[in-house]
């Protein structure tokens, strides 16, 4: 974002702000380095800017998110409370402690960098980095993250003094003894392991229509795909006699089936339904945009931009399947993974599902890999372990890692801040239905249909994504045309230069020219050349203010 423009937070405020012995220059050039801001709440132990007027839900209280309390509730605030029950970050000042939260599912990022004794916090990395050293250090553990998953984990991101905020988090100041604590906790959903209470699938659907209840006299946008996820929800909005629209855009997979289907589906539930292009020679104006305005966390999302930016234009909040797949399909929960003897060996079939497959050819050099490999493998163990055991461990582990870090980000931080999304599979009482039901019931999808039978027979019996497809029609890869060829390989020129990172014949690829590029065609191998072609490119904007480029495997 650095080179980029800061979103229009519309609907989901920028904040920033401070707790404990706060140095005012500090605030002020955090102020100077991001959105514009106001002051929402001083005193000597804390501070909260926002770029609009917030609220409090209670004396000292405020929160951020499209969720928020209102105020009125006569319990006393208590911060993971909240965080449970409406996925908002907050601020609570109480007459013995500062407490900064995240959501319980950390789905609204919260960045922050302590100095001086003190908490620096923003909503976007970028701000923060005007309080970094410089040269700003490379964190490699996101890095590898990101290349094997992805995504990040744990609190990281690209640079070492800049840290996310877990989910169900909490950084608080002690006014008596004047110290910064950090309190992770289990949030509801891990503490109250879920029983088999034998939901049905027309139970689901009810608790659907519940879900959008909240929304049903506003104009809202429910995109659908070829899916399972964006038909269910459409056929609930219509049911509820929603005022609604539907748009699909191409996912860039080399098929654009979910434009076929969507057609068929809109047709037969009788809404308005729009086909958003995209254009080749645009892609890597649009893959640039994307990766700055997520800050370089993920690899995901460069089909979305021209969506997203769609959506903007258009003001409605957009219904999002955000959990579908890992709570209703197992989606990236394999056979190995249900059917694993160990706590061990459940865990490393998972991250086998999760991480990135092998590409056509050896990628990454045999030391940049081993590292990577103990690396993630350890940081994956530490971001699920207190699911270890639990009855719905396969799921949450999905939901904690993937769709929190990776996945969420096109509804939460590409159509978000400007328009609200709405995520009706992690209302409260759906999710826990969800959670409830065993993930051999789920197996091949058969629950899923259930659902979907339930909700709308006709739309169910229609051609999906989800199913073994028959032989396809192709259409060419928007990511590997000729414009999208050129700026990659200059991308990859960047990473070539990373000391002992590339394979030797990922090496004689970038020797050999744009062209070599066509051979990426594969799932698996489009992943690991977007995944370098994101560390080329912050590579290439944070050039002159980045330190040792020296990675740890040299």
């Amino acid at each position: 974002m650095r080179k980029g423009t800061w979103p229009a937070f519309t609907a989901r405020p920028y904040v920033c702000g401070a707790l404990g012995p706060f140095s005012a220059d500090r605030i002020a050039a955090l102020r100077a380095a991001g959105p514009a801001t106001q002051v929402v709440y001083e005193t000597p132990d804390a501070v909260l800017y926002g770029s609009a007027p917030l609220e409090p839900y209670a004396p000292g209280a405020f929160a951020w998110g499209e969720r928020r309390p209102v105020a009125g509730d006569d319990r006393p605030p208590s911060w993971l409370r909240v965080a449970e029950e409406h996925e908002t970050p907050g601020l609570i000042d109480g007459p013995e402690q500062v407490v900064l939260h995240a959501g319980a599912f950390g789905l609204v990022d919260v960045y922050y960098l302590e100095a001086g004794g003190a908490v620096y916090f923003a909503g976007l990395i970028e701000p923060l980095l005007a309080l970094a050293r410089r040269p700003y250090q490379v964190n490699w553990d996101a890095w590898a993250a990101i290349l094997k998953l992805t995504y990040p984990l744990l609190e990281d991101t690209p640079y070492r003094e800049v840290r996310r905020l877990p989910g169900a988090t909490a950084i608080t100041w002690s006014r008596a003894r004047r110290r910064i604590t950090v309190d992770r906790r289990a949030p509801r959903w891990v503490r109250e392991e879920p029983v088999d209470r034998g939901v049905t699938a027309r139970e689901m659907v009810a608790l659907l229509h519940e879900a959008l209840k909240p929304y049903e006299d506003r104009p809202v946008l429910v995109p659908v795909s070829g899916g399972y996820d964006s038909r269910l929800l459409a056929s609930v909005a219509v049911a509820r006699r929603m005022d609604v629209e539907s748009w699909t855009t191409s996912p860039d997979d080399g098929l654009d089936n979910d434009i076929d289907f969507a057609r068929y589906i809109t047709r037969e539930l009788g809404i308005p339904h729009r086909v958003i292009p995209q254009d080749p020679a645009a892609y890597p104006d649009e893959a640039l945009w994307t990766a700055r305005r997520l800050e370089y966390l993920t690899s995901h999302h460069a089909w979305y931009a021209p969506f997203a930016r769609q959506v903007h234009a258009a003001g409605r909040p957009i219904v999002d399947g955000l959990a579908g797949g890992p709570l209703m399909k197992n989606f990236l929960i394999s056979s190995a993974a249900v059917g694993a003897e160990s706590a061990a060996a459940r865990r490393e079939a998972l991250l086998r599902s999760l991480a990135n497959g092998e590409a056509h050819l050896p990628v990454l050099s045999e030391r940049a890999a081993a590292w990577i490999d103990e690396r993630v493998r350890e940081a994956f163990g530490r971001a699920t372990s207190m699911l270890r055991g639990h009855r719905a461990e396969l799921p949450l582990s999905v939901l904690h890692t993937r769709t929190a870090r990776g996945i969420a980000r096109s509804p939460v931080n590409l159509v978000g801040p400007e328009v609200t999304p709405i995520f009706p599979f992690l209302h409260p009482e759906f999710f826990d239905a969800a959670l409830s039901v065993p993930v051999t019931r789920k197996e091949g999808g058969r629950f899923y249909r259930e659902i979907l039978q339930a909700a709308n027979p006709r739309v169910a019996a229609l051609p999906s994504t989800n199913v073994p497809l028959l032989p396809n029609r192709r259409v060419p890869l928007r990511s590997g045309g000729p414009a999208a060829r050129e700026w990659s390989h200059r991308m990859l020129r960047r990473v070539a230069a990373v000391e002992g990172l590339l394979s030797e014949e990922m090496l004689r690829v970038v020797a050999d020219g744009p062209d070599a590029l066509t051979a990426f065609r594969s799932w698996n191998s489009r992943f690991w050349l977007r995944g370098l072609v994101l560390f080329g490119a912050w590579l290439a904007d944070y050039e002159d203010l980045l330190g040792d480029l020296t990675p740890p495997w040299a």
